[in-house]
């Protein structure tokens, strides 16, 4: 649960935490600021390319993240089907597509303990106001891990209840899933006590 750090080694595995946080801020921004179809379509196959760079086992890691996100792309792919508004619809699909396999490049590219120290190290201005910069790092490195394990339960989740044969759980996805996350946020409390807390 504490890492997600892929075990197809890369050239990204060895760079620094601090620079990789940083492009991704950056990309994530930029991603934002185009509105434009061909921009967005180059920006996302440059993202792409940099995910392939990995390798095939890595590439293939990495894009199985992204089954769970299907649902939601074919809504927004049909709304603006309906509005009559399909270049919009897919400026905001490259964009997003674009984003998460970007942030799961860095994810899956660093350890949680290199995360931990570069955003502990950006919040250490924040001691002077009686807040603890190792908490605050832990919280915010916490969320980046938990977010792509949740979407991966909840796939798991969604398979176990087709092979029983309900083919659309749908709403029913809800509370094993939330379940599955508060067990999985009660084993992380449990061990981070086990090592002292959070500092």
């Amino acid at each position: 649960m504490l890492t997600l750090t892929s075990a197809h080694s890369t050239w990204a595995h060895r760079l620094p935490a601090g620079p990789k946080l940083v492009v991704l801020a950056a990309v994530t921004a930029g991603l934002f600021a185009l509105h434009a179809l061909v921009p967005m379509g180059l920006a996302a196959c440059g993202v792409l390319a940099v995910v392939a760079s990995g390798g095939r086992g890595f590439a293939r890691e990495s894009l199985a993240m992204l089954r769970p996100v299907w649902p939601f792309a074919v809504i927004v792919g049909l709304w603006h089907a309906l509005t009559w508004d399909l270049q919009a619809g897919l400026v905001i699909l490259l964009r997003m597509g674009a984003a998460l396999m970007a942030a799961n490049f860095v994810t899956m590219t660093t350890r949680l303990s290199d995360m931990l120290a570069v955003i502990e190290r950006a919040f250490a201005p924040l001691a002077v106001f009686g807040l603890r910069p190792r908490a605050l790092a832990l919280a915010l490195a916490l969320v980046l891990r938990f977010i792509p394990v949740m979407v991966q339960r909840f796939g798991a989740i969604g398979l176990a209840f087709r092979a029983r044969g309900s083919a659309r759980p749908g709403w029913r996805l809800l509370m094993p899933t939330t379940l599955a996350a508060l067990d999985d946020a009660d084993h992380v409390a449990d061990a981070l006590r086990a090592r002292g807390g959070a500092g």
